[in-house]
């Protein structure tokens, strides 16, 4: 898989400096970043050219929140190779979601290492951290889908990574799950991740939201967990993809750009019915009015 690498030099005042390179790797993933590795002169990323979203990523450079820092970066072809491996290895700690759901890693948990009060446990073996719930939009997603009632509802995921939130619902009682994403990858690992959860009513397909024009039927629910622009982007298609009275979960993007997402939302006919944040973060649920 090709990579392209940004390699970010930052200067900033030295008690800030953790800070600020937390800071850019989060803004830099809402840019279509998958992995980062510090280095002395401030922070390296790696992405795939066709998750690039460089408007996005000067953006956030420009409005970046600590005023003291001053930040340069280069872009370069990557050696061609899985920069996520030394994460996957490592795997991540279980995640409990609203004392219902925990979010585990497959490779280094079992069902028996996890609390016994979850009634919902989900196996997950990640290519990326963004799908695994340790991120702040997956989970805030997650307690959304917690609080629908999905049982019997067909369900569009929208750039579903590793799978995990069309898991989710399928395991709540999701009559089926349709879901799709550019990358490869994550089409295969989203397939193998519902195989490894017993979820035999998902279907994902390589592709973006052109894929759902070959789609006849309307969705009870939507969910999207992906950067500002893209949803901006596919919104109306989405909307036209809903069924009447039917819901839609947006994530992926920062408190800042609520205002824009909610107004773009009512000029669609959505009605906001739910508002999460969680460190910055945000998520939007609407109903199709």
């Amino acid at each position: 898989m090709e990579y392209l690498k940004a390699i970010f030099t930052l200067n900033v005042a030295a008690n800030d400096e953790q800070a600020a390179k937390d800071l850019l790797a989060d803004l830099a993933a809402a840019a279509g970043f998958e992995a980062f590795e510090e280095s002395k002169e401030g922070l390296t990323g790696y992405v795939q050219p066709h998750l690039l979203d460089k408007e996005t990523l000067d953006e956030a450079i420009a409005d970046f929140p600590i005023a003291s820092a001053r930040i340069e970066y280069e872009m370069e072809e990557a050696e061609n190779r899985n920069w996520n491996e030394e994460w996957e290895a490592n795997g991540f700690e279980p995640i409990c979601i609203e004392n219902k759901c925990v979010i585990y890693d497959a490779r280094h948990y079992s069902p028996e290492d996890l609390p016994a009060n979850m009634s919902l446990q989900v196996a997950i073996e990640p290519r990326q951290a963004f799908g695994t719930g340790t991120h702040e939009t997956t989970r805030m997603v997650v307690q959304q889908l917690l609080s629908l009632q999905l049982a019997g509802k067909q369900l569009l995921d929208c750039g579903c990574g590793t799978g995990i939130l069309g898991i989710v619902a399928a395991k709540l009682g999701a009559e089926s799950v349709l879901g799709y994403d550019i990358d490869e990858w994550s089409v295969d690992n989203s397939l193998h991740n519902a195989t490894l959860n017993g979820v035999k009513n998902m279907v994902v397909v390589k592709g973006d939201a052109t894929a759902l024009n070959a789609e006849k039927k309307c969705f009870d629910v939507v969910v999207a967990n992906i950067n500002r622009n893209i949803l901006l982007a596919d919104l109306p298609l989405w909307v036209e993809k809903t069924t009447p009275k039917g819901t839609i979960v947006l994530s992926g993007f920062y408190q800042t750009d609520t205002p824009i997402l909610v107004e773009a939302a009512k000029t669609l006919g959505l009605a906001l019915t739910s508002q999460k944040e969680l460190d910055g973060w945000a998520c939007l649920t609407f109903g199709k009015q």
